[in-house]
């Protein structure tokens, strides 16, 4: 190893005339520009740029330069310049300043800019922090898509606690065991939620000191009357009383932890996903680059801010400043197609059930002009996504867990698919695709040995992934983590298949595949045939246990509102007609509705109770 001495006096090295000879370089100042710039460049940018430009950045120590085997490489240390923490709360800040006076939230007739969201973000974080919130704490938030859920994505994190938002269609049991799970000593609730909140409270053992209550009112409703005894406040008063100039506190490290979110719950088991500063940044950043966001789109929460952050949108508007539009019933199609008119509309996420929802809407009709929606969530029928197209919705497929904040995998879309035809098309989207840009790896192993399967479109084996925006781990879980998190990736107990072309297929949860004499059956390829048949609404099929095959497949059927004497058996000889005879159900039930959570997922796990139950 040849150390290469400077031999200039001068304390910016990038201006040091180095020993290069032996390099083959004799102009170590131009030697960059020879692969890029036309002559009349190169001698424009030596006379007036180079050397301005470089002496702009000196630096204290000049780095040791070091030969080794052939190249050069520079030893430099990190500092407080190049190691700054990734987060998402630097774009509010920065939203403030360039969009300061465009409009940032829109509810009924409540409108903010992005000027006084950053100011009552700020406010918000004051008064936390002067309650007694530590850095570390959990505060939680129970509350539908309204600006103080929105604002509360930044408040909260700003004032160092980590941000637990909760499902607010929970029973009382597991609420409280969530807000004890997670030691929340902070909890904002929406009006509508706070008998909830309360009920979960009382369910508190006596010894156990429970949190501060600050009451979310309406001031765009009719906000019925609510006992404010059991609250300490009130939201607008909490923000009222907060300092405007308050320095709020960022990460001395990206890998903090932010946000503390508990899996949706179709399995009955929620756990308590934590992620870091650094994930939260690396997914809003994904969204958008991946989505091709442009600069102040209109956003429509029509997805639950308490799923995994709505995907890392909340943060991601402010980066881009675009115009966030509130709903508070956000799963009614009209009140979906009026905000969309009203407010232009240009981008809204999902999960599949809002595409069924949409595109079944008896008054619905074209859209004045397109819309892009994100889904993720169960593998969308390729039916449903047909007809949302048909409309002039713009529908981009993604793949993503709680664990990964969000979409980590989406259908990238190729324009030689444009030419096909409107049913291989949506066949093709329905497929969940690549990484994200950003995203690190995709694969689909065996998940006995770890080994990659067979890209066929056929081989079977567990999804797994790696990348930034991964969970830290789950709360109070070791055990938990440590299964999931291995052999350097993240095991998400999906199954899916790898394509010819690279592209992945979730094929169903390891726990849905339902094996019947010795064959797997994919349960969501049975509902994608289910769904192609006109009346249709919701398919779900699970396992029901038998004495002779151990299982046979089970079908819930939800019907379309002018669907009319469709019967069980008329349903099973149409999965006669589409599908191998081993995979047709041997039982179809008809329902009114099928459960779901509040993110739009069918509780297959009722189902499968139920299903257990039929005699």
């Amino acid at each position: 190893m040849d150390i290469l001495t400077p031999t200039s006096s001068t304390k910016n090295p990038s201006l040091h005339s180095c020993n290069l000879s032996s390099l083959s370089i004799s102009n170590p100042l131009g030697y960059q520009l020879f692969k890029s710039r036309i002559p009349f460049e190169v001698n424009k940018l030596k006379k007036c740029t180079i050397r301005s430009t470089l002496a702009l950045n000196s630096v204290i120590a000049p780095p040791e330069i070091v030969k080794e085997n052939g190249s050069v490489t520079t030893k430099i240390s990190k500092g407080p310049a190049n190691t700054c923490p990734f987060s998402p709360l630097d774009f509010l800040e920065r939203a403030s300043i360039v969009y300061g006076n465009r409009t940032s939230i829109v509810y009924d007739d409540t409108s903010y800019t992005w000027s006084q969201t950053y100011t009552r973000c700020k406010k918000l974080a004051s008064s936390i922090s002067s309650l007694g919130i530590k850095k570390g704490d959990v505060v939680s938030v129970l509350s539908p898509n309204i600006p103080a859920m929105y604002e509360l994505q930044f408040a909260v994190p700003m004032s160092g606690a980590i941000l637990n938002n909760i499902n607010f269609r929970l029973d009382p049991r597991t609420l409280s065991v969530l807000l004890r799970h997670s030691e929340s000593k902070l909890v904002f609730v929406d009006y509508q939620a706070s008998s909830l909140l309360l009920e979960a409270i009382s369910l508190f053992p006596s010894n156990l000191q429970r949190p501060k209550l600050i009451l979310i009112e309406d001031n765009c409703g009719d906000t019925p009357l609510v006992s404010r005894n059991e609250f300490y406040d009130s939201y607008e008063n909490v923000i009222d009383e907060g300092d405007q100039h308050f320095k709020w506190i960022a990460p001395e490290s990206e890998w903090e932890p932010m946000t503390l979110n508990y899996t949706s719950g179709t399995t009955y088991a929620p756990k308590g996903v934590l992620h870091s500063h650094r994930s939260a940044f690396t997914m809003s950043v994904m969204g958008l680059i991946d989505w091709s966001v442009p600069k102040q789109p209109v956003f429509l929460w029509t997805l639950p801010i308490f799923h995994a952050n709505g995907w890392g949108f909340c943060w991601a508007m402010a980066a881009v400043g675009g115009t966030n539009v509130c709903l508070r019933r956000s799963h009614d199609a009209a009140l979906i197609y009026e905000a969309i008119q009203q407010h232009k509309v240009t981008h809204m996420c999902g999960a599949p059930v809002v595409l069924n929802m949409l595109s079944t809407y008896t008054k619905r009709k074209p859209l004045d002009s397109p819309v892009q929606i994100l889904t993720a969530g169960a593998p969308p029928p390729a039916a449903v996504l047909d007809r949302t197209e048909s409309l002039g919705f713009v529908i981009s497929h993604g793949y993503g867990l709680t664990e990964t904040g969000g979409p980590a995998v989406t259908c990238a879309w190729k324009q030689e698919w444009n030419s096909l035809t409107n049913s291989e098309r949506a066949t093709l989207k329905s497929r969940q695709g690549v990484k994200m840009v950003g995203f690190t790896d995709v694969d689909v192993v065996d998940p006995e040995t770890g080994i990659s399967i067979e890209r066929n479109g056929m081989a079977v084996g567990e999804i797994v992934l790696k990348g930034g925006s991964v969970m830290l781990g789950y709360l109070k879980d070791p055990e938990g983590t440590s299964k999931c998190m291995k052999n350097g990736w993240f095991y998400t107990g999906d199954v899916g298949v790898m394509h010819s072309d690279g592209y992945l297929e979730v094929k169903d949860r390891s726990k849905d595949v339902i094996i019947c004499g010795g064959e797997n059956i994919s349960s969501v390829e049975v509902e994608s045939i289910l769904y192609k048949h006109p009346a249709v609404n919701e398919a779900a099929v699970v396992a029901r246990p038998d004495n002779y095959w151990g299982e046979t497949p089970c079908v819930f059927v939800s019907l379309k509102d002018d669907a009319c004497n469709v019967t069980e058996k008329e349903l099973r000889e149409f999965c006669k007609e589409n599908l191998p005879l081993y995979m047709v159900p041997r039982t179809v039930v008809i329902q009114d509705d099928l459960p779901k959570t509040a993110t739009g997922k069918i509780q297959k796990y009722l189902l499968r109770d139920k299903a257990k139950s039929l005699e």
